[in-house]
């Protein structure tokens, strides 16, 4: 059932995934332990999580055996700690490690069966999106709250897309690809984390999911497909263009310089 929609907002955990390779980062490490303005980008999307202050537990997936990032988020727990000392006015989530598996979906499934008993609502963001607004953190939460039980962030599209078909015969001599559409630019939307679940939804299409065959693994992207494969639907909030997912090494230069401006990228809103 979904959660009332007068209740107030619901017991969050969220799972930072951060398992990921990152070898189009050509670092040959890890990608949430790439150096991003002098720290790895598991500390900064560590920072972005605890700083919304909308999680009682953070659960990190990270490469299994990877003695590393286990010492990063140690020393981000000692971190938040710290602060707390210092008169912060807060309350520390619980911060777990798991290791991830060899797919993003296995990553979120172990990730989900760490989760403490009483939460009741999960919110999965990608450790590459390490400089998402806080902002885009509450507003998946306040749509939980209001009885959503799938939520993401989204931007508009800003480019036109096309669909394609590879070539052969003779049109292969002219170009690889064929342009066989149009899609309508202004029903599109390139879709962000965190995305938010009721928990149970969440954990239910991850079962379903575990018997799916290697075709239907991969044709999975995100975590809200497989919800939407339940039925449930999936409801949409605004996006930040901020929230870019460090993926290339331009990707990288983008986020130094963000970080670089005069207020820092958290507080801007695209």
């Amino acid at each position: 059932m979904p959660m009332n929609r007068t209740s107030p907002r619901p017991v969050t955990a969220v799972i930072l995934v951060a398992a990921g390779s990152g070898e189009r980062l050509g670092y040959g490490m890890p990608k949430a332990r790439v150096p991003l303005a002098g720290e790895a980008i598991l500390t900064h999307a560590l920072r972005g999580v605890a700083g919304s202050r909308i999680a009682s537990q953070i659960c990190v997936a990270l490469p299994k055996g990877d003695l590393e990032l286990r010492a990063l988020c140690d020393a981000f727990a000692t971190e938040l700690k710290d602060e707390r000392g210092a008169g912060a006015d807060r309350e520390l989530p619980v911060l777990t490690v798991v290791d991830g598996g060899s797919t993003r979906a296995d990553s979120v499934r172990a990730a989900l069966g760490a989760l403490e008993d009483s939460t009741e609502a999960v919110l999965v963001h990608d450790a590459a999106r390490a400089l998402t607004p806080e902002s885009v953190f509450h507003r998946v939460v306040d749509s939980l709250a209001s009885g959503a039980r799938a939520v993401i962030p989204v931007i508009p599209v800003v480019d036109t897309v096309k669909t394609v078909e590879e070539t052969n015969g003779d049109d292969a001599r002219i170009a690889p690809e064929l342009v066989t559409g149009t899609a309508p630019r202004e029903k599109l939307r390139a879709v962000q984390t965190p995305q938010g679940f009721e928990f149970a939804t969440l954990k239910k299409a991850h079962e379903a999911a575990a018997s799916f065959d290697a075709v239907q693994s991969a044709a999975v992207t995100d975590d809200a497909m497989l919800v939407e494969t339940l039925g449930v639907p999936v409801h949409a909030v605004r996006g930040s263009s901020q929230s870019l997912k460090v993926t290339t090494p331009l990707d990288l230069i983008i986020a130094e310089g963000l970080l670089e401006g005069p207020l820092g990228a958290r507080w801007l809103e695209g």
